[in-house]
Formats: structure tokens, C-alpha cells, sequence
């Protein structure tokens, strides 16, 4: 059994008994490294957990267990990942206490691949709608964080008018704070 396991595995060792793998997405959709934070970026609403038969494709084996799950408007990646582990471990034991697991191949339709965060996508462009702004917050929160010029956004709303509204920031250097305090302690 894998998980989050960015390494290719030989085909000899994928001959030698069944290999599983714990995706934290709908596949097709999202096959690849950071799958719950280009759910977010992308403004799903929806997402979930596949497990699949480990092939030498990217997570494109066929699938043997897979429940969707909302996602809720104020998730971040942390609260993703979290509902996540917990359906994960439910399919895991259905599956592993079936004596013969049925697999089913995977839609060629729909397939999309969740690229690894780069430093740019951490980058805030104030000129992009704010709805797409709180995603690519929520996305990258609490473990690698939007940047804002040199300020960590690390949870943020769209505020009355469809503004862009940081809640929670970091300066560089600094600690994790309110961007109230922030503010006042820049006058």
C-alpha cells in the first residue's frame, strides 16, 4: 500500500502482488502530486478518495474503492486532507477485508493532473477576481502559504463588494497573526 509516495515503482515489483494506492481525489480527476490544493485552486466543490491498483501510469490503475465528499466553503488543504485520511481509512478496510476486490478501469474522460505547487503558484495577483484568490489561500494553508508581496496569507474571505479580504497573516520574520494586528502595527 502507498500513499503521497512521489517515487516511481518498478514494474518488476509491481509484478510481484498487488500494490494499492490511497489517492486523496476523484480520479481521473487529479491524478498527481498535489491534488487536494489544485482542487481548491480550482474552486471544487467536491472532491474525495480513489484507491487503485498501483500501475506504472500516473495514478491511472484501475480503481477498487472511491466516496466522494464535499467540500465545505471555509475548508482549507489541512481540513481536506483530514476528511480525507478518515474515508481513506474506511475504504481501506472494506477493501482489505474483501477476499477478492473487484477493480474497475478508469474513465479515459475527465482526466486532469494536479501539478506540483510551484513558487509561483504561492504568488497573489490583487488584480484576479477575490473568489480565486481565498481558493489559492485555502489551497496552500496550513502548510506552504500564499504570498502577498512579502506577506503570508494564510486564511483570507471575499468581503462585501467582492473584495479580497486577508484574516490571517504572516509578515516575513514574524509570527502568524491577525491582519488587523498587522495592520495596526504597521502605523
Amino acid at each position: 500500500m502507498v500513499c503521497a509516495y512521489g517515487l516511481l515503482i518498478p514494474n518488476v515489483l509491481l509484478d510481484r502482488a498487488l500494490w494499492l494506492n490511497v489517492h486523496p481525489s476523484l480520479l481521473p480527476r487529479w491524478r498527481g502530486a498535489a491534488p487536494v490544493e489544485r482542487a481548491l485552486m480550482a474552486g471544487d466543490d467536491e472532491t474525495g478518495v480513489t484507491i487503485h491498483r498501483t500501475v506504472e501510469a500516473l495514478d491511472a490503475g484501475p480503481v477498487v474503492a472511491q466516496r466522494a465528499f464535499p467540500i465545505a466553503p471555509e475548508d482549507d488543504a489541512g481540513a481536506v486532507y483530514a476528511h480525507a485520511a478518515e474515508v481513506a481509512a474506511d475504504l481501506l478496510r472494506d477493501v482489505l477485508a474483501q477476499d477478492e476486490p473487484r477493480f474497475e478501469p478508469q474513465s479515459e474522460e475527465g482526466v486532469t493532473y494536479a501539478e506540483k505547487v510551484r513558487p509561483e503558484d504561492r504568488k497573489l495577483d490583487p488584480d484576479r477576481p477575490a473568489r480565486e484568490l481565498v481558493d489559492r489561500v485555502r489551497a496552500l494553508s496550513p502548510h506552504i502559504g500564499a504570498r502577498l508581496g512579502d506577506l503570508i496569507v494564510w486564511r483570507a474571505r471575499v468581503g462585501e463588494g467582492g473584495s479580497f479580504e486577508p484574516l490571517e497573516v504572516q509578515p516575513a520574520g514574524g509570527r502568524r497573526m491577525s491582519y488587523d494586528a498587522y495592520l495596526r502595527g504597521r502605523r
